[in-house]
């Protein structure tokens, strides 16, 4: 497994197209043989090699199983260091793409790395811990520029709850930088497609549910931020997911109830009473709004 790592990491490092993609696909890969039956695995290389998938059903594995399953506990541990970690390679490679510029191909992969970067978060949530640090959250509340295509921003807005999700270090992060003037900017914006507005919805409904305590606590510095800076200029300085978490915030040591999160979502949109009562009504998520 170290070596299918070191391969595709080797590919995920370069500044060129093709070589990305062929990175991204064998972190695809390694996560489809680890999460998938062998059928379904077996049907997706047959995929990729042009040559037509049989019509026996995939089957998927029981989720309930996978920690027993001798593969799966081996990938889970090499993810517990810097060395072996994917989450972290992979956001590496996204800031680069970033950097490129805006074109088609470039779209594509963004899309592509965003999507490998919220199954590894839901494989591996540990790795959840980078986005505490300003740089990284930074990195995704760049996606949501207005300049950026609708694919993108719908990507971001998926990965952004997994990186939250049983996170509340995470959302304070994301509530310092600014991120709920981003997203609410965003919504506002008349050339912001339908598509994407729903995925904002889905999103503000995501964030308003009240949060239970982390399992651990970490502190770093608080910062004050009035207005939210491109990351896009600073150069990302290489940590362990272990050091990522030792620079969140101490400010972000606590959780907040819906209430409190309304008032502060209250400061950009006029009609947040009415998104919790719904959220309290309807229960999207299946949890109790208190």
């Amino acid at each position: 497994m170290e070596a299918l790592l070191s391969l595709s990491f080797d590919y995920l490092s370069s500044y060129d197209a093709s070589k990305i993609r062929k990175g991204l696909r064998q972190v695809e890969g390694l996560l489809a043989q680890i999460c998938l039956s062998k059928s379904q695995a077996s049907a997706i290389d047959r995929r990729r090699s042009a040559i037509p998938a049989g019509s026996s059903a995939a089957q998927a594995k029981e989720l309930g199983t996978l920690k027993d399953d001798p593969a799966f506990r081996e990938f889970f541990k090499l993810q517990e260091g810097f060395e072996w970690n994917v989450a972290m390679r992979l956001i590496s490679c996204l800031e680069r793409l970033l950097g490129k510029g805006s074109n088609g191909q470039n779209d594509l992969l963004i899309v592509s790395t965003l999507d490998l970067i919220q199954g590894i978060l839901l494989l591996h949530p540990p790795s959840r811990s980078l986005f505490a640090r300003e740089i990284y959250m930074n990195l995704l509340l760049d996606l949501l520029d207005p300049s950026n295509c609708p694919a993108i921003q719908s990507s971001t807005l998926l990965t952004l709850v997994v990186a939250l999700l049983d996170n509340p270090r995470n959302t304070r992060t994301f509530e310092t930088l600014d991120g709920l003037l981003t997203v609410t900017s965003l919504f506002k914006m008349r050339a912001t497609s339908r598509q994407v507005k729903l995925k904002l919805i889905e999103f503000l409904y995501f964030y308003l549910m009240p949060e239970a305590p982390a399992l651990t606590t970490v502190s770093a510095p608080a910062t004050a931020v009035h207005q939210r800076s491109p990351s896009k200029i600073e150069v990302a300085q290489t940590r362990s997911v272990n050091g990522a978490s030792s620079e969140a915030s101490s400010y972000g040591q606590g959780t907040k109830t819906t209430e409190e999160k309304q008032g502060l979502l209250g400061r950009y949109l006029s009609n947040v009473e009415d998104l919790v009562d719904d959220l309290r009504d309807n229960a999207p998520f299946g949890g109790s709004v208190y």
